[in-house]
C-alpha cells in the first residue's frame, strides 16, 4: 500500500505541475484560481461525506469482514508455526532415524560377516551324540567310525589352535574331547596290534594283515597326531613282528635252498689251465663229464633272461631237481627284492616316514635279515671257483638293483653293495688263478699235442664269449683288463704249443684251428666288433696267408720262386739276367704240366684233413686256389714265347680248379 500511496502523491504532484503550468501558460489569475480550486475541493468533501454516509453500511460490515479475517489470519499464523515447529521436529526425527539406519544397517553387514565364521565355531567347537555315539560304540572296521574318527581329530586339531589362542569356549569341551581321543586311541591301537600278531601265526600271508592296515591307515596317523607314545609303541611292535617274522622266513628259505646245489663243486685244481683227470674231474657224477662245464656258459645265462622275474624255486616241490648256485641265488634275492620293496612301500605309507626316516626303519625291520644274507654268500665266495657263478651272481645284483630302482625303491642300495664288495674281489682273484694257470702251463708236459683245437683254447673261447655276452648291458672296465690279461696269456701259450711242433706248416696248422674256433665262438656269442674277435681275427688273416704259402711250396715251390726273381729283376731293369732264367722255366713248365692236376689233388686232400672245421678247411682250399692262379699268370706274363705255347692253357686248370670248389 506504500508504494501505491506514493505512486499516487507522485501522479498528483505532476498533474498538478501540469495544471500550473497551463494556468501560467494562459496567463490566468491565481486568486481566482485558488479560490476556484477552494470551492471544488469544499464540493468534493461534501460529495464525498454523501458518498460515505451513502456506503456506512458496507463499510460496517467491510470493517466486520477485515477483523473476521484477521482473526482467521491470527489462527493461520498460529497454525502455521505450530506446523513449523513440527516439521522441524519431523526433520530432526528423520536424520535421527537416518542415521539409526545407516547404524543398523553396519550392524546387519556385522553380524552376517560374523555368522560364517561364528556358525563354523560353533559347528567345529560342538560335540554331537553322532560323535560321541560313534566314537565309543562303533567298531573300528565301520565305515561310520572312520567318518567320526575324521570329525573327532578335525576338533582336536580345532581345540588346540583355539585354546593357544585362549578362546574360553575350549573348556566347554576340552573334556569330552579329550575322553573321546582316549577311547578312539584304545580302540585304534588294539586293533592294529591285532594285525600285526596276525604276522606271527605260522604259514600266515602277512600281504593280508598289510593290506588290511593300508586299508585304514588313517587309524595309525591318527594316533601319531594326537598319541606319539602309542604310535611308538605300535612302530615298535610292528618292527619287532616283521624283523623276527622275516629273518625266519628267509633263515629257512636259505637253508632249504642251500640243499638244493650241486654236490660237486669247482675247487682250485679245476683252472683254465690244468688239464682234465689230472687231478680229477668236475662234476663227474652229474650229467657234467669235464671241467670245460666251468667256463661254457650252456643255458646258465637263462638266470638273466627269461628266468630273472621267474617264480622263485619252492624247496619241498623242486627237492629231487638240483640247481646251480646262480639260479639259487636268483630265487633267493629275486624273494628279497619282492618283499623288500612291498615292505619299503608298505612302511612308508603307512607309518608316513620319507628319505633318511623311512631307510631308519626299512633298515631296522630288514637290517637283521640283510646281514644273515650277505654272510651267507661271503661263506660261499671264501670257497668259490666258478667265476661264471659269480659273474653271474654280480650281473644279477646289477639287474635286481634297476628294478627296485624302477619301483622307486633305494633302500636295498647298501646291501647290494655289500654283496658286490665281496663278489668282485672273489672274482677277480680267481680270474688271475685261471691267467696264472694259462701262464705257467708247460706245453711240453701236456699229453695232448694234436694240430687240432686245444682244451685250453677252447675253455677259453667259452669263457670269453661267455664273460662279454653277459656284461654287455652292465660293462666293467676292470673285468675288461682281466680279459684282456687273459687273452695274452693264449695268445702267447698258443705259440708256445705251436713251437712244439717240429714244421712249420703243422704250426699254422695249429695255429688256425684255434685261432679259428676261438672266433668263431666269440662271433656267435658276442657282437662282431669286440676287441678280443678283432684281434683273433687279425691273427687268423696273418697264419691264414702264411698257411697258403706254405702248403703251395712243395708243390709249386719253383714256380713261385721263379715268379718272386722274375718280379724282382724286373723292378730292377736287369733284363739280361731275366734271359738267363729261360732255361731254367722251360723245366719248370714241364715238370708243372706233368703234376699240376695231382699236385692239386694233393693240396685239397691236405687241406681238409688238416682242418676239423669245413668251412674253415673250404676257405683255405679256396685261397690256396687263387693264390695258385695267380702265381701262374705272373709265370705266363714272365716266360718268352717259346716257352708258353708249351704251358697248359689257363682254362683248362680253372675248370679243373671249378671241381674243388664246394657250398659251405
Amino acid at each position: 500500500m506504500t508504494e501505491t500511496t506514493d505512486m499516487t502523491v507522485i501522479l498528483d504532484k505532476n498533474l498538478e505541475d501540469l495544471e500550473i503550468q497551463e494556468v501560467l501558460k494562459n496567463g490566468t489569475d491565481l486568486r481566482e484560481y485558488a479560490l476556484h480550486i477552494d470551492k471544488s475541493i469544499k464540493e468534493a468533501e461534501k460529495n464525498s461525506v454523501a458518498d460515505y454516509l451513502k456506503e456506512s453500511e458496507n463499510i460496517a460490515s467491510l470493517h466486520n469482514q477485515i477483523e473476521d479475517c484477521d482473526s482467521i489470519l491470527e489462527k493461520m499464523e498460529s497454525m502455521l508455526l505450530v506446523f513449523q515447529n513440527d516439521l522441524g521436529s519431523i526433520s530432526n526425527e528423520i536424520i535421527s532415524l537416518q542415521k539409526r539406519s545407516v547404524n543398523m544397517s553396519v550392524q546387519l553387514s556385522n553380524r552376517q560377516a560374523l555368522k560364517g565364521p561364528l556358525s563354523s565355531f560353533i559347528e567345529d567347537m560342538a560335540v554331537s551324540e553322532t560323535l560321541i555315539f560313534g566314537i565309543n560304540n562303533v567298531p573300528v572296521v565301520d565305515k561310520e567310525f572312520m567318518i567320526q574318527l575324521a570329525i573327532l581329530n578335525q576338533k582336536l586339531n580345532f581345540v588346540k589352535e583355539q585354546d593357544f589362542k585362549e578362546t574360553k569356549a575350549c573348556h566347554d569341551v576340552k573334556d569330552v574331547l579329550e575322553k573321546l581321543k582316549i577311547k578312539a586311541v584304545s580302540k585304534i591301537r588294539t586293533y592294529i596290534l591285532e594285525q600285526i600278531y596276525k604276522f606271527r601265526k605260522p604259514m600266515a600271508n602277512y600281504q593280508i594283515p598289510q593290506n588290511a592296515m593300508l586299508k585304514y591307515k588313517f587309524f595309525f596317523e591318527f594316533i601319531l597326531a594326537n598319541e606319539r607314545n602309542v604310535a611308538q609303541e605300535i612302530c615298535n611292535e610292528y618292527i619287532d613282528t616283521l624283523s623276527k617274522v622275516y629273518y625266519s622266513y628267509f633263515k629257512s628259505y636259505a637253508s632249504r635252498l642251500d640243499k638244493l646245489k650241486y654236490e660237486e663243486v669247482p675247487t682250485k685244481d679245476d683252472l683254465m689251465g690244468i688239464e682234465d683227470g689230472s687231478k680229477g674231474g668236475f662234476f663227474q657224477k652229474s650229467n657234467l663229464k669235464n671241467k670245460s662245464t666251468i667256463f661254457t656258459i650252456g643255458n646258465r645265462g637263462d638266470v638273466l633272461a627269461q628266468q630273472l622275474e621267474a617264480p622263485i624255486i619252492v624247496p619241498h616241490v623242486q627237492q629231487k631237481t638240483k640247481y646251480s648256485y646262480e639260479a639259487l641265488f636268483r630265487s633267493l634275492q629275486y624273494a628279497l627284492v619282492d618283499n623288500s620293496c612291498r615292505e619299503y612301500l608298505f612302511t612308508t605309507e603307512f607309518f608316513h616316514v620319507k628319505g633318511s626316516h623311512a631307510q631308519e626303519l626299512f633298515d631296522r625291520i630288514l637290517g637283521k635279515t640283510l646281514s644273515l644274507l650277505v654272510k651267507n654268500v661271503e661263506s660261499y665266495v671264501l670257497e668259490c671257483y666258478d667265476c661264471l657263478a659269480l659273474f653271474l651272481c654280480i650281473q644279477l645284483i646289477n639287474r635286481y638293483r634297476w628294478m627296485c630302482h624302477k619301483r622307486a625303491v633305494a633302500a636295498l642300495d647298501s646291501y647290494w653293495d655289500s654283496l658286490l664288495s665281496s663278489l668282485w674281489p672273489r672274482l677277480e682273484f680267481v680270474l688271475k688263478l685261471n691267467i696264472q694257470s694259462v701262464r705257467d702251463c708247460d706245453p711240453a708236459k701236456l699229453s695232448n699235442k694234436e694240430m687240432g683245437p686245444h682244451y685250453i683254447t677252447r675253455r677259453y673261447a667259452e669263457f670269453s664269449a661267455a664273460m662279454l655276452s653277459l656284461s654287455e648291458q652292465f660293462p666293467s672296465e676292470e673285468l675288461s683288463n682281466l680279459l684282456l690279461v687273459l687273452q695274452d696269456e693264449v695268445h702267447c701259450f698258443l705259440l708256445k704249443m705251436a713251437a712244439e711242433f717240429p714244421q712249420r706248416i703243422q704250426q699254422l696248422i695249429f695255429l688256425i684251428n684255434n685261432y679259428d674256433m676261438v672266433l668263431s665262438i666269440l662271433m656267435e656269442r658276442t657282437r662282431d666288433n669286440t676287441k678280443e674277435a678283432e684281434s683273433f681275427r687279425e691273427q687268423l688273416q696273418a697264419r691264414s696267408s702264411e698257411y697258403v704259402e706254405e702248403i703251395l711250396s712243395p708243390h709249386f715251390g719253383g714256380l713261385m720262386q721263379f715268379v718272386k726273381e722274375g718280379e724282382q729283376l724286373q723292378e730292377s731293369g736287369k733284363k739280361s739276367e731275366l734271359t738267363n732264367l729261360e732255361k731254367k722255366s722251360l723245366s719248370l713248365v714241364a715238370s708243372f704240366t706233368s703234376s699240376w692236376k695231382q699236385s692239386l689233388e694233393e693240396i685239397h686232400r691236405e687241406v681238409l684233413v688238416s682242418f676239423p672245421n669245413l668251412v674253415t678247411g673250404s676257405g683255405l682250399l679256396q685261397m690256396a686256389l687263387t693264390n695258385f692262379v695267380q702265381y701262374y699268370h705272373k709265370f705266363v706274363k714272365l716266360l718268352t714265347p717259346n716257352a708258353r705255347t708249351q704251358l697248359v692253357n689257363i682254362h683248362v686248370i680253372m675248370v679243373e680248379i671249378k671241381k674243388y670248389k664246394t657250398n659251405y
